[in-house]
């Protein structure tokens, strides 16, 4: 398989080759937001009024152009999610404030629901801030477990598959039941309180879940 040219350093650019450059990264940013990270970069190219050769040179292939555009924001919609969720004192409302600001925010930007289901785990950077999401959902699912309030048999993973099942409804009813992801959210969280709980199925070939991709990407 040919490999893409990696991207040339912006530094030194003529004026006329950076506002190319901005306006391939601004491009890029809003199609990722809108149709989410497998959009096709001949589209974006055509956005920014450019050839797909000229995105090519200057941001490279998709999972550096995913990098360059989308970690950064999706990072911060992590810690405002965090913000959030602290201001809340019972561990049940804090651990349940994280997950829905996370659910909540890929239902309004697609390029974050990907982000968040690990649709492109060859992106590192965007890879690492689902490792950090995740990182705080454990922190929170914990302080929840202590408290007595969350499941004792729930982990990290079962929130992850969470996210990327939410990711996938979202995606399926968008169009035709905009907000349906709602409902299904406060079901699943009803069911991860300790009252709730009844024995579950034992989590066989769980190590491989945790980079799950959507099986239609394939």
């Amino acid at each position: 398989m040919r490999e893409k040219p990696a991207p040339r350093p912006a530094q030194g650019l003529r004026a006329d080759a950076r506002r190319n450059l901005d306006k391939l990264r601004a491009a890029a940013a809003e199609a990722f937001s809108e149709r989410g990270l497998d959009m096709p970069l001949e589209e974006i190219a055509a956005r920014a009024g450019v050839s797909i050769g000229t995105l090519y040179n200057r941001l490279g292939p998709r999972d550096a152009l995913v990098d360059a555009v989308v970690a950064d924001r999706a990072a911060a919609l992590v810690a405002a999610a965090v913000e959030s969720a602290e201001t809340i004192t019972d561990p049940w409302g804090r651990f349940a404030r994280f997950v829905e600001e996370m659910c909540a925010i890929q239902a309004t930007d697609l390029a974050f629901n990907d982000v968040l289901a690990r649709r492109l785990p060859e992106a590192e950077q965007t890879s690492a801030v689902c490792d950090d999401a995740l990182a705080h959902v454990g922190e929170y699912l914990e302080q929840a477990q202590r408290a007595g309030a969350l499941r004792p048999d729930v982990t990290v993973q079962d929130i992850f598959l969470i996210f990327w099942s939410n990711a996938n409804l979202i995606r399926a009813t968008d169009s035709v039941v905009p907000g349906a992801w709602r409902r299904s959210l406060a079901l699943t969280l009803d069911g991860l309180r300790t009252e709730a709980a009844h024995p579950l199925p034992s989590a066989a070939g769980s190590s491989e879940t945790h980079s799950a991709r959507r099986s239609d990407s394939q």
